[in-house]
């Protein structure tokens, strides 16, 4: 913006205004003379308009920030009206809330369903969840891709109707065998690879940084308890009372028709178009040797806790993975369109993945073995024992509002911290109770503790990423924490499944397999309460500096 003050000629050091008597000192101007600049300029006389974004000077570029902070059209600027935010807000965390309900249903119906398939060994059992956690884990950070180029809500309606047509399938596997089983099972778990970074993508263009915006994501993080609790209440009525597909059958009708509500409530959202080839923006290459790395590394742990480590090719897969990740790096350095900038790598990016990582590590073994431990060692039902988790529902949806409260007051460090201690005090109860004991003694405040650690690291990793991305890189920023999220729970079971395996090798003793199993997650909270540790030493803000 012009300066006014460029229009007047050599202004003499000191002189009397007219009209005031002031002096008016070098480069300052009177206020008639402000007034007749003002006059001269009619956009200047003009109220700022509420609904129009004003220009801010960045570092080094505008930036566009809005007087307010409601959330508006992606393409035109506009506000949605408070009736359709709350719509909007519950059709996107209907998608975390999906995601958990997948996992809870497997969960529940893992004795039930691998009975009727014929799956009998307990540490392959637990494919039915890592199938699933594996590849939403892994094509996460494409699927994050995809949105950024083709339009957030075109892939959010996309992902809902892929996760409709998979867990049909899933149900339909019924009638064919334990590898299709599995492998639907995986295919199921590409949809909400596809809403996650998405979904978290459309909060993070709705709403520019302000405490709306933070509750926002903490409310979307928060119904991964309840639906977590819902999917597994849910498919053991169905296990108990009616049949067991009937649960994925229920869920297709479901992802189906939240598909339809998205494509009509969720605000349009601008693609990026480009002059390179599609596949060069897609990142083809790293997709393939990023994803394909991953995958293999998670089938090879997992195969390890279920035939063994002596077989060859569990050895194989591990290392071909491994050769594909460093593939994956040295295309990652030279190509234009990489899934993870270069510019966005630095410490506090690590740090906080590997607390992520640590903490849902060990909650995919602290649900998993769980919910096995009261299923076969206190020979409980599946609706029972679902009955036992809606307490995590409650706590996680008190532990989200209280995480986006404190979001804007607290170092998000220290959150992050709090967080890890939540999941290893939520193990160590599960791990060291008796199997007679009482359900209020331990596994009850288990229950309630546990939640607040899933509760309080994922929007605080979320948002601080999310802070830290452009605009057009929204997606980017949800990738990220959702891949180590979902990835972190498929490859724990796998760390654990292998100790289980090695520890009650001939599966005589599963009390001795589960304990050492969830000793496995205490020792991944422990790391983690480490590595937030040191995050919040490096992270402090040096005496007389702003807050960190």
């Amino acid at each position: 913006m012009t300066d006014p003050r460029s229009d007047i000629q050599d202004p003499p050091p000191t002189e009397k205004s007219a009209d005031t008597g002031r002096s008016v000192q070098d480069g300052e101007l009177s206020d008639v003379e402000k007034g007749d600049l003002t006059a001269g300029n009619p956009k200047r006389n003009e109220p700022s308009d509420p609904a129009k974004p004003e220009e801010t000077e960045g570092s080094d570029k505008t930036a566009i920030a809005f007087p307010d902070n409601r959330p508006r059209h992606a393409k035109t600027g506009e506000p949605l009206s408070l009736p359709r935010e709350i719509i909007v807000v519950i059709v996107v965390c209907l998608a975390q809330l999906m995601t958990q309900a997948g996992l809870g249903q497997a969960l529940a119906t893992t004795i039930i369903a691998g009975d009727s398939l014929g799956i009998t060994h307990p540490p392959s059992r637990s494919w039915e969840i890592a199938a699933y956690s594996l590849t939403v884990g892994t094509f996460i950070l494409p699927a994050g891709r995809w949105g950024d180029l083709f339009g957030h809500k075109r892939m959010f309606v996309i992902g809902f109707a892929w996760f409709g047509l998979w867990s049909l399938l899933v149900g339909i596997a019924v009638y064919v065998d334990p590898i299709f089983f599995d492998f639907c099972r995986g295919m199921q778990g590409i949809g909400p690879a596809i809403l996650i970074p998405n979904g978290i993508a459309i909060l993070g263009t709705l709403y520019p940084p302000s405490p709306r915006k933070d509750m926002a994501f903490a409310l979307f993080g928060s119904v991964a308890p309840g639906g977590a609790s819902l999917g597994a209440v849910f498919a053991s009525l169905f296990g108990q009372l009616l049949w067991w597909p009937w649960a994925y059958w229920a869920m297709s009708i479901a992802c189906f028709i939240i598909s339809g509500l998205a494509w009509m409530v969720i605000p349009s959202s601008p693609s990026k178009d480009g002059k390179s080839g599609l596949f060069q923006r897609l990142d083809g290459l790293g997709s393939f040797f990023g994803v394909g790395g991953l995958v293999l590394i998670n089938v090879a742990w997992n195969q390890g806790s279920s035939i063994g480590w002596t077989t060859t090719h569990t050895y194989i897969l591990l290392i071909i993975g491994f050769l594909f990740l460093a593939v994956f790096v040295y295309i990652e350095s030279r190509v234009a369109y990489p899934l993870i900038p270069r510019t966005i790598l630095n410490t506090k990016l690590g740090f906080v993945l590997g607390c992520i990582a640590c903490g849902w590590g060990t909650f995919g073994i602290w649900v998993y073995y769980t919910f096995q431990f009261l299923l076969t060692l206190r020979a409980q039902t599946p609706l029972l024992v679902s009955a036992e988790f809606v307490p995590c529902a409650i706590s996680g949806l008190c532990a989200a509002v209280t995480t986006g409260i404190l979001m804007s007051r607290v170092r998000h460090p220290y959150i992050m911290l709090t967080a890890l201690c939540c999941f290893l005090t939520g193990t160590v109860l599960i791990a060291t109770q008796p199997v007679q004991q009482t359900y209020w003694a331990q596994t009850f405040v288990s229950m309630i503790i546990t939640p607040w650690g899933m509760d309080m690291s994922f929007p605080a990793g979320t948002l601080i990423l999310s802070a830290a991305m452009p605009r057009e890189h929204q997606g980017l920023a949800a990738s990220l924490v959702s891949t180590v999220v979902n990835y972190s729970i498929s490859l724990g079971l796998g760390f654990a499944g292998t100790v289980e395996s090695n520890v009650d090798k001939r599966g005589v003793n599963m009390l001795k397999g589960y304990r050492a199993a969830l000793y496995m997650g205490i020792g991944l909270a422990g790391l983690g309460i480490a590595v937030a540790a040191v995050f919040t030493v490096v992270t402090r803000p040096r005496r007389g500096g702003g807050k960190g």
